[in-house]
Formats: structure tokens, sequence, C-alpha cells
């Protein structure tokens, strides 16, 4: 009789007992969106970026991963119309920025994810640009089916020297500063 308690008490335990799994809820790529600033000595571009495909990993209500994907041919300037649009899209795709012929894909791959505060969370995260992986971190929040991040990426590190005053002399006001700042916007 003692048995059969202690197997009741036991498999009582057992079923009460709930393990929380993953769960990966893929982002809406139409709906998130991506807004750069780049800055130079004598101004700055803005423009935006699309999602190709991406996904935030949860455990219960606490994020514990995540993996996107960036269409670099999306890539366009917001600030400016018409030819001079089409022009600096066009450099930026080119070589001396990102080489989307080459490299059409960017990807951002969570490594470590710790709870800042409610919602709140610092991530360390492998960014990828041009074949060139490096560490990036920032804060990401969430809130119900929505995440937004900010984040400056220093552009030399993925071999994108174009203008850089780190690397060239004599710019003068044609210089263009090495970082540039994401506004992230996610909708899953």
């Amino acid at each position: 009789m003692k048995n059969l308690k202690k197997l009741a008490l036991l498999a009582f335990v057992a079923l009460s007992t709930v393990t929380v799994s993953a769960q990966t809820k893929k982002i809406d790529a139409a709906k998130s969106d991506i807004h750069w600033v780049g800055k130079k000595v004598t101004g700055q571009h803005e423009g935006t970026v699309n999602f190709k495909d991406g996904n935030l990993v949860f455990k219960g209500a606490d994020v514990k991963g995540g993996k996107f994907t960036v269409d670099m041919n999306s890539m366009t300037a917001t600030d400016l119309s018409g030819e001079y649009q089409g022009k600096l899209n066009g450099h930026l795709k080119s070589d001396d920025f990102f080489g989307t012929e080459k490299f059409p894909t960017s990807t951002l791959t969570f490594k470590k994810v710790a709870k800042k505060s409610a919602g709140v969370y610092t991530v360390t995260a492998d960014l990828t640009i041009k074949g060139k992986t490096n560490p990036v971190t920032f804060d990401l929040t969430v809130k119900g089916n929505t995440a937004s991040a900010k984040l400056t990426v220093d552009r030399t590190k993925y071999d994108i020297k174009y203008g850089s005053g780190s690397f060239f002399d004599n710019l003068g006001d044609k210089a263009i500063y090495d970082n540039f700042d994401l506004t992230v916007n996610l909708v899953f």
C-alpha cells in the first residue's frame, strides 16, 4: 500500500510539472522594417532596407534567441528622390559599400540574451555583412507581438571603407563617418 501511495504521488508530481518549451515566432517581413542613417561631414542620408525573413525564439514570455535575414538589394534612400536617389542607391549597392550583387543578404543571429528588465533584453549577436561576421550588442524591447531595437554598426569591420577618414587622408568634407545607425521594428 505504501508503494502504491508513493507511485500515485510520483505520477501526480510528474503530471503537474509543466515544462515550458521554446516557441519560435516568425516575423511578418512585410510589416517589419529597418531604418538606417549614415552620416558624413556635410550631413547625412537615411533610408530603409527590408527583411527577407526572421524569427524570435521565446521560452514562456522571455526571448531566448533570434535569427534574421535582410534583403540588401531592397536598400533605398528615403531622403532623396529621382536621379539623386538612384545614384545613391546604386552607389550603396556597389562594391564601394555593400556589394549586393555578390552579397545579396546580411544576417543577424542572436548568441546571448540576458533579461535586463520586464520586456527588455540585452542581446549579443553575430552580424554578417559582405561575408564578414562581427559581434554587436544592443537592447531589444518586446511589447505584445512587436519588438524594437536600435544599434550602431561600424561599417569598416565589414570591409566597407569608402570615404572613411580612418583609412584615407585628405578627404575633407567628403569624409563619411564609420558608424551607421539602425532602428529596427519587428512585428510577429
